[in-house]
């Protein structure tokens, strides 16, 4: 697959750039810049950043403040297809070979961005790749009691890591650390700026993260059953909460057997649940099959958002990353009591 990747990439590339050069060619050849020079700034000096998932796009901006004007900042998992699913389109791939900033997640999903990065023009790139920032801090993807395990397993020696580290609050502090501080070598001019944006929005970020342990260290559950995926891991770590789910964050089921929906149905009974959480989507089926096996068959569907479906055009609307988390500290406050 990854050969196919790769050959991929690469044609669209020569595709491009013989275009380009067709292009050129319409005026003198004295007139043409070599192919190897950057070609992701704009006549201005503007700084153009690529993200791949909606967080990233929105910590830029928020790093960037008054000068995200001044900047071309791009999200390319912009139609609602979320992480797992992503293809990049040849247009994808240029954005990324001439950009000056590329952040993306890095797990599993990502393979296909070595290749894209192995053929970029602008050598000069500086890349952020989220999990290699967070280290240590990231969790490989674990099986608890009751979560069905996936039709086909990879080689056991090979440890799958949770990519969804953007639903932790602390995690978010630190890979924004790293982000401010590649802006800052790009664009020493507005170094100072970048640090002061970045202080204000690591407070807010503290802040929520307070709430959000405040409201855990309340409630009266300090458990909680997800009939879907489970993208949360990171936050309910963070807090000490227990979980139970259908299938692990980055499953690519969605069928459910009858022992895994007995299961959560009977933990729900157990601990006398009042809910069942969700992630955002508009298929809860599994969900409401385990209602409808609990002995009050009454628990509300709750949903959290991971954001993986979040777009641009949300972004244009007032959503943030910040006003998504403190949404979600509202369902899960709902969910623990």
């Amino acid at each position: 697959m990854k050969k196919l990747i790769s050959v991929f990439i690469v044609t669209v590339l020569v595709i491009c750039s013989l275009t380009a050069c067709g292009q050129k060619n319409t005026a003198s050849t004295a007139e043409s810049e070599p192919i190897s020079e950057p070609i992701s700034e704009s006549s201005s000096g503007n700084l153009n950043i690529v993200t791949t998932i909606f967080p990233e796009y929105d910590w830029v901006n928020q790093i960037l403040g008054d000068a995200s004007s001044d900047a071309e900042v791009t999200m390319l998992l912009d139609n609602g297809v979320d992480l797992h699913s992503f293809q990049p389109t040849a247009e994808d791939i240029m954005k990324i070979s001439s950009c000056d900033l590329f952040i993306y997640v890095g797990g599993e999903s990502d393979e296909w961005v070595e290749d894209a990065l192995n053929e970029a023009t602008n050598k000069n790139m500086v890349v952020i790749n989220l999990l290699d920032v967070l280290g240590d801090n990231v969790k490989e993807e674990e099986i608890v009691e009751g979560m069905q395990e996936e039709d086909e397993q990879e080689d056991e020696e090979e440890a799958e890591y949770d990519e969804h580290v953007w639903l932790s609050l602390k995690n978010a502090q630190i890979l924004c650390d790293s982000i401010e501080k590649s802006l800052s070598e790009l664009d020493p001019d507005n170094s100072e700026k970048y640090k002061s944006n970045l202080n204000g929005y690591k407070e807010q970020l503290a802040s929520l993260d307070s709430e959000y342990q405040r409201t855990v260290d309340e409630a009266k559950f300090g458990t909680v059953v997800f009939g879907d995926r489970f993208p949360f891991r990171y936050l309910t770590d963070d807090y000490g909460l227990e979980y139970y789910a259908a299938f692990v964050g980055c499953s690519a089921e969605t069928e459910a057997s009858f022992e895994t929906i007995t299961f959560l149905s009977h933990k729900v009974d157990e601990l006398s649940l009042t809910s069942i959480l969700t992630i955002e989507g508009t298929n809860h089926r599994i969900a409401e099959t385990i209602v409808q096996n609990t002995e009050s068959k009454d628990q509300k569907i709750l949903t959290l958002d991971s954001m993986q479906s979040t777009t641009s055009s949300d972004a244009s609307n007032g959503t943030t990353y910040l006003s998504v988390m403190t949404k979600n500290l509202e369902v899960l406050s709902e969910a623990l009591n």
